[in-house]
């Protein structure tokens, strides 16, 4: 065994294994297999060349080799970006964590509960904060979640703002400069004209129905917005605020300004840096909005003893519903990255978070006055943590960047100075010292002083907030560890059995990859630095573009959108931008098959687009002569068409070629989404098959872990045609000549996960590449051939063969009284997540294995599935009290003194031998969605507080 292969380390059958799956499949070679499984026409003539896999060991020397061409400076540049203290505890217990980081999006409540407390302590800190009544599980970043704002308001318009087609939005103009790049990114598809200015000379036109306001402002001045908010709701213009989290520790709550929403970043709450992402945004409303909020709230429910239970409330998965009817495309939030901030501020606690903000405005305070005393004039009136210093920025950048120190310099004669909660007393002096150099002047050492400048001002936090018990519990790393573990304990991650989604492609996330992360070379470089100090994330992010355009076969890559939904719209904005500078800005038309991830329509209709939706054959494929028919209808206006490919139903469709030929002959450009590149990958590429652009999933198919619902990241790889619309970004140069604006707002986007992808794609090298997705190919055709006895198929390739993935029939059970969750509960005793539900088709399961997956792993999963297919059969329509419908099976059930079920304790909790060895018991039983929709609690309050709400 070469034991320097990463390749044999990641992908799971074992060279033994293969030949007995093989003829299992019916098949004599894996080639064979992967014939029977593509279309002649798009196989790739040749390899990938994106180099010799390493070893582990080389991919650690390079690697650090790479971290130490960073610069970390002392930094204080500001703008929404700031240096933090991780504390150890949630490092090592959650972030380095496979039971926290492995984890899945929670639509499985009950095996998910204890990151849905996580999340729920998340929310409750973000409406205590914000002094708002609802609040959601996190967004992508700041400047997304303020557009996302914007397009809340403008859905929630008055009735008379409606009629009368207001659609005016003011953005003040201390707002953060790549807030409103991505604000006039997102306002122009939806008809919102933006107009920038003064807040102080605002005048209140009816033409508005909403505003943005920055609190504290870019340049670190805090406005007292009282007035402004009250003249604006005698307009009925809705307000929406950019907080800066930290400081409402000590500002007035947004919310007891009348304000409708408010919405900000919680990287100050102990998340590196790294270079720009990954940070989860919050988003908190009032709860009249609750219909509207984007992304997920977590919710309080109660299971099927009466017991309180966590689950995803309201529009779990809004967009497969509403389609392009939905009032967001957001499908990965940052979760992981929620679930730290939250754990920040449980082991604070609202004293520890006083002290922090204390502090830092204490050292904001006493270098101001040093620098008063140095003859240097501040020009902010009040402020929190940030200056503003009369200067010469030329000659003090020259010296401070001598110094290894970086501010931001706004202007020729003005130099801005962000303080943080990593700042010593040391660092104060340093800076100083750098101002004193420059006016030629000596400075004497300076001491902290407690100068407190928001002390009995209309500005200052006059409520208290955070006092429930989970911020007052756990302040000892004794207590805290502890609490972590508990919440671990009730959560089914990757690191207890396989994860079997299809089109989510829950695979291995290495340790290899995953350690660089806690590497302050990485996590502590300021998106906004000089890219002279971060040659090694220039290296390293400009050789991943460099990969993911070899690998779809196209001409350029950008990394900035920081969510597979962010992709898609980054996507076909680039093909409105291509379409616009060729004088066609009447085309509008999405072709989208009926079978799409409901993003997609989402996506379309966000970037301005009218969605027409082409039929699907029997087989599940794309209806070809109606997608020709709708192409020639709509030919003078036809703007792209969207595709997933391998399809959604999990099939290589040959007619691809001739789809994507449809499309270009009558004038449009073709989208495809990435989330099923794991079968492409190596063996065909998007740009073989004919399309002009893609996004990836780099959360899916390049083992960037999910987090429990993300980080991700959806990388836009373009034809050449569309390399110059690539986007860029306000502060630092990125995107093509002629760029569109922001996606999201660091100029690489989520640039520390990159780390992994990179670390993935160069440790398994061209050939790992390609032998991953044979194996995967080969993984799901192993399990639909061991299940096929027992459950239908319901689509398959020309040839008989799956692509990565495929969908088990399971609405022939309702005759026995089961529905698919049914199964999907039982699979929770049985140790298993359950595969996807109900997508793209109800009633049935889409199942993907993975190549990371042993065979001993899928032969478990399948005895799963055929021991409950043996149980259905014992069912009847008329009885409800069987052991499907009873499931899942908890612990204090099964210890419980009286047992009065018809079968017995082991039936439910050891259906197989195997589980005896690694029993995993869910915390909760059934959970009721109805009483959590009909009763939405999503803080974290006394359980009798949820118990006595019923209607």
């Amino acid at each position: 065994m070469n034991t320097n292969s990463f390749a044999l380390r990641h992908i799971g059958p074992r060279p033994s294994n293969i030949d007995e799956m093989l003829k299992t499949i019916g098949v004599d070679s894996l080639d064979q297999l992967i014939y029977e499984t593509l279309p002649d026409d798009i196989k790739l003539e040749k390899e990938i060349e994106v180099g010799e896999g390493m070893s582990e060991q080389e991919y650690a020397e390079h690697i650090t080799k790479l971290a130490n061409k960073n610069q970390v400076f002392k930094t204080y540049i500001g703008l929404g970006y700031h240096n933090t203290n991780l504390p150890a505890v949630i490092q090592r217990n959650i972030l380095e964590n496979p039971g926290w980081y492995t984890a899945y999006t929670p639509y499985q409540a009950e095996i998910a509960q204890g990151r849905l407390e996580a999340l729920i302590n998340f929310q409750t800190m973000i409406t205590e904060l914000t002094g708002m009544e609802l609040a959601n599980a996190s967004l992508l970043d700041e400047a997304t979640a303020a557009a996302e704002a914007m397009a809340l308001l403008f859905a929630v318009r008055a009735k008379a703002k409606k009629k009368a087609k207001a659609n005016k939005f003011f953005v003040a103009e201390e707002v953060l400069p790549q807030t409103l790049s991505l604000l006039e990114t997102r306002s122009k598809p939806l008809g919102i004209e933006l107009v920038v200015g003064d807040h102080r000379e605002f005048d209140f036109d009816s033409a508005y129905f909403g505003a943005l306001l920055q609190y504290p402002g870019k340049s670190g001045e805090i406005f007292d917005y009282q007035e402004f908010i009250e003249k604006c709701k005698a307009l009925e213009i809705k307000t929406a605020v950019a907080a800066d989290i930290l400081s409402l520790v000590k500002l007035k709550a947004p919310g007891d300004y009348g304000v409708d929403a408010v919405v900000g970043t919680t990287q100050r709450f102990g998340i590196p840096l790294g270079y720009g992402g990954p940070h989860a945004a919050y988003f908190a409303t009032k709860e009249e909005y609750k219909r509207n909020i984007p992304g997920r709230i977590i919710g309080v429910s109660k299971d099927k003893n009466g017991e309180v239970a966590l689950r995803m409330a309201l529009q779990t998965r809004e967009q497969h519903i509403k389609r392009d009817r939905a009032t967001s495309n957001i499908c990965t939030a940052q979760v992981l990255l929620a679930v730290m901030a939250g754990m920040y501020a449980v082991y604070h606690g609202p004293d520890g978070l006083k002290y922090i903000a204390n502090q830092v405005h204490y050292k904001a305070t006493t270098l101001a006055q040093a620098l008063s005393d140095l003859g240097y004039q501040q020009l902010n009136k009040t402020y929190f943590d940030t200056l503003r210093v009369k200067a010469n920025a030329k000659q003090v950048q020259e010296i401070a960047e001598a110094s290894e120190i970086n501010f931001y310099y706004p202007a020729e004669d003005v130099v801005s100075i962000s303080l943080n909660e990593t700042t010593s007393i040391t660092d104060l002096n340093n800076i100083l010292a750098v101002f004193a150099q420059v006016a030629k002047k000596s400075v004497n050492p300076i001491e902290l002083k407690q100068i407190d400048l928001l002390q009995d001002t209309e500005v200052e936090r006059d409520t208290d907030f955070m006092q429930q018990e989970v911020f007052n519990s756990y302040h000892s790393e004794t207590e805290m560890m502890r609490y972590i573990k508990k919440l671990e304990r009730k959560d089914l991650s990757l690191n207890h059995s396989m994860i079997s989604l299809g089109s989510c492609t829950m695979k291995l996330n290495a340790a290899s990859e995953m350690l660089p992360l806690s590497d302050p070379q990485w996590g502590g470089i300021h998106p906004f630095v000089p890219v002279s100090q971060a040659q090694g994330y220039q290296e390293m992010l400009k050789r991943l573009e460099d990969q993911l355009t070899e690998i779809t076969g196209f001409a350029a890559t950008s990394l900035q959108p920081n969510s597979g939904a962010q992709g898609e719209y980054a996507g076909l904005m680039v093909i409105k931008a291509y379409h616009e500078s060729r004088g066609d800005h009447h085309r509008n038309i999405c072709l989208i098959p009926s079978s799409a991830h409901g993003t997609n329509p989402a996506s379309a209709v966000m970037a301005g687009m009218k969605v027409v939706v082409t039929k699907a054959t029997d087989q599940g494929n794309i209806d070809v002569d109606d997608l020709r028919e709708k192409a020639i209808k709509y030919k003078d206006n036809l703007a792209a068409l969207m595709v997933t490919y391998p399809s959604t139903h999990g099939v290589f469709e040959s007619a691809i070629r001739e789809i994507t030929q449809i499309i270009h002959d009558n004038g449009g450009q073709v989208y495809m989404d990435g989330a099923n590149m794991n079968a492409q990958v190596g063996l065909t590429h998007p740009g073989k098959i004919g399309a002009d652009v893609c996004h990836l999933n780099l959360h899916k198919t390049f083992a960037i872990p999910h987090g429990g619902g993300g980080p991700g990241v959806g990388p836009i790889c373009v034809a050449k045609q569309l390399v110059p619309f690539l986007p860029g970004n306000p502060v630092i140069k990125t995107g093509g000549e002629k760029a569109i604006s922001a996606i999201s707002a660091a100029p690489w986007g989520s640039s520390l996960v990159c780390l992994i992808s990179y670390a993935y794609i160069n440790m398994l090298g061209s050939q790992g590449l390609k032998s991953s997705t044979k194996h995967a190919i080969l993984n799901a055709n192993y399990i639909k051939s061991r299940l096929g006895d027992h459950f239908k198929t319901l689509y398959s390739g020309e040839r008989g063969r799956a692509a990565h993935e495929m969908i088990i029939d399971c609405r022939p059970f309702k005759t026995k009284g089961i529905e698919v969750v049914d199964i999907a509960k039982r699979l929770i005793d049985y140790g298993f997540h359950a595969p996807t539900v109900s997508f793209p088709v109800a009633g049935t399961m889409m199942i993907e294995p993975t190549e990371s997956e042993s065979k001993a792993e899928l032969d478990r999963f399948c005895d799963a599935l055929i021991a409950i297919r043996e149980e259905i059969e014992t069912c009847q329509k008329e009885d409800e009290n069987n052991v499907l419908k009873n499931a899942p099976h908890t612990l204090s059930m099964l210890t419980a003194d009286s047992w009065e079920l018809p079968y017995s304790r082991e039936k439910a909790a050891y259906p197989l031998d195997y589980i005896k060895e690694n029993k995993f018991w869910p915390s909760v039983r059934r959970v009721d969605d109805a009483y959590g929709d009909r009763n939405l609690m999503c803080t974290c309050e006394p359980i009798e507080t949820y118990m006595t709400s019923e209607e």
